[in-house]
């Protein structure tokens, strides 16, 4: 049910006024870029936001107060020798049969006592490691790796809780070094 009203001075828009409805002014010139301009600026302040978190979240930024031309202090370490009194754990860390006993007798023939030889838990080691129990036993490791070539020494207090506070674990590296 539509209804016809009659015409009025409403009912006639001016040329020349684009507007529909009497709330609505036309736009200003140049408004669509500032709008765009806002949106660039947010859109960069957003970015280099998130960078900077990614970055301090994944500890790539170092606050502390180092001068970059300070360099770092030396690692005091205990001089190889000898102990008698103490013997060697030797374990095959690899799938070559008979390596700890050739470990052993090279330990033997320098000096060094070895309690036992065994297989250890994993037949896929890489490396030859020197593994003591307490940081008084360091130059005693030392001397131990001076008599396998390649050695690597490592601080493990899990062996001196299982009553082993000396452990030579030969890797595959010893067993090339062996045949070689």
């Amino acid at each position: 049910m539509a209804q016809n009203y009659p015409r009025d001075r409403f009912d006639s828009i001016p040329h020349g006024i684009e507007r529909v409805g009497a709330h609505r002014a036309p736009q200003r010139r140049g408004a669509r870029w500032i709008a765009f301009g806002w949106a660039v600026l947010a859109t960069a302040v957003l970015t280099g936001i998130g960078i900077a978190g990614v970055v301090i979240v994944n500890d790539r930024v170092d606050f502390s107060e180092a001068s970059p031309s300070s360099t770092p202090a030396p690692v005091v370490t205990a001089e190889p020798t000898i102990a008698a009194d103490m013997p060697v754990t030797v374990l095959n860390g690899t799938g070559t049969s008979g390596l700890a006993a050739t470990a052993s007798d090279t330990l033997t023939a320098a000096g060094i006592p070895v309690s036992a030889t065994a297989n250890a838990s994993e037949n896929d080691l890489t490396e030859t490691v020197v593994y003591y129990a307490s940081a008084d036993l360091e130059g005693a490791a030392r001397g131990v790796a001076q008599a396998i070539p390649g050695a690597d020494v490592r601080m493990d207090a899990k062996f001196g809780e299982i009553g082993t506070p000396l452990v030579l674990v030969v890797g595959s590296d010893y067993a090339e070094s062996v045949a070689g």
